[in-house]
């Protein structure tokens, strides 16, 4: 899984600052402990030394063995004796210990050489957590979309239902979500303004990134800003990697492309981003208001021609729902 260089350096931070937190823990209630109970310090320093004398006797030779044997013995009998302790003064046994929200990797995100699942879950938690962030809307999920804003009437200039056409593209969204892998196709979202296409763009996010992906989404506009900014920034601690983020991520959501101010810079970045993703086979989601036809008179058949022609079309069919809200309201 890809995620962006930030959710990475955002995961490493909060690991760091669990094992802080439960050493700053662990601490203060040995203080609290050993305040209470002098003869526990004794008994620290007695294991201590017999764990130093145990690393010492490796050398010794066939001797070794017995006197390893009884250093053990003297600190099993130690520790006996610190449970006791502390049991006897209304403190579990294990009350000196560090207590870690992920017992398995004591929260460093590495066991034996390997990603612990908790660090898994971190980053997952995290990339959903910048999603819903992005978007007042960025809750959206599919349970939200509700069908009974789309006419159930013939339409007369296309001759097709609504209703039908919707109901169809919000199946194959959410089993698309569902089924979401590094080989699944790209998508094409198009259609006038306030039909869903943000909405399902965001669901499917949303059930991508719980699915374990790293996912990058954004405006057109906003993305393509910060990659200028990047790109043209004599400052190195603005170079957040935004390019090389959204090439590799295991899915990028362009949203409302074509409502950005167009450039140079902005058709020629627009062009690479989606090319190069296509050439390596990741999956990209674009979504617009504008038609295709639109869409190559500003941009240029070379980029309108590998959408097209690549992805999935889902043409969005209805009456402005936010319009039809706000009359019902």
């Amino acid at each position: 899984m890809s995620y962006s260089p930030k959710i990475y350096e955002l995961a490493a931070e909060e690991l760091q600052r669990r094992r802080t937190r439960a050493f700053a823990e662990q601490k203060k209630r040995h203080d609290e402990a050993t305040a209470k109970i002098p003869r526990l310090l004794e008994l620290e320093k007695e294991m201590a030394d017999t764990g130093l004398a145990t690393v010492k006797a490796i050398g010794m030779g066939a001797d070794a063995g017995k006197y390893i044997e009884a250093l053990a013995k003297q600190n099993l009998t130690a520790q006996d004796e610190r449970g006791r302790l502390l049991t006897n003064a209304g403190y579990p046994k294990n009350y000196l210990e560090a207590v870690f929200v992920c017992p398995y990797c004591e929260d460093s995100g590495v066991v034996n050489g390997y990603f612990c699942d908790c660090r898994t879950v971190l980053l997952r938690s995290i990339a959903y957590a910048q999603l819903s962030e992005l978007s007042p809307a960025a809750s959206s999920d599919f349970e939200d979309f509700k069908l009974d804003y789309y006419p159930k009437t013939q339409d007369a200039e296309t001759g097709l239902v609504p209703y039908n056409r919707m109901k169809e593209i919000f199946e194959y969204c959410k089993a698309y979500a569902e089924d979401f892998g590094l080989s699944s196709p790209s998508l094409f979202l198009h259609g006038k303004t306030g039909l869903g296409k943000t909405h399902l763009s965001l669901a499917i996010a949303g059930t991508v990134v719980n699915k374990g992906f790293g996912v990058i989404y954004g405006s057109a506009q906003n993305l393509l800003t910060k990659l200028e900014k990047e790109r043209f920034s004599r400052r190195g601690d603005e170079n957040e990697g935004t390019e090389q983020s959204m090439l590799e991520c295991d899915l990028l959501i362009l949203d409302d492309l074509g409502a950005e101010f167009t450039t140079q810079f902005t058709v020629s970045a627009i062009y690479n981003i989606i090319n190069t993703r296509l050439s390596r086979g990741v999956p990209t989601i674009v979504n617009t208001n504008l038609s295709p036809e639109e869409l190559e008179e500003k941009y240029s058949q070379r980029i309108t021609s590998r959408i097209t022609g690549n992805y999935v079309s889902l043409p969005f069919m209805g009456k402005d729902i936010r319009q039809i809200k706000r009359n019902r309201s």
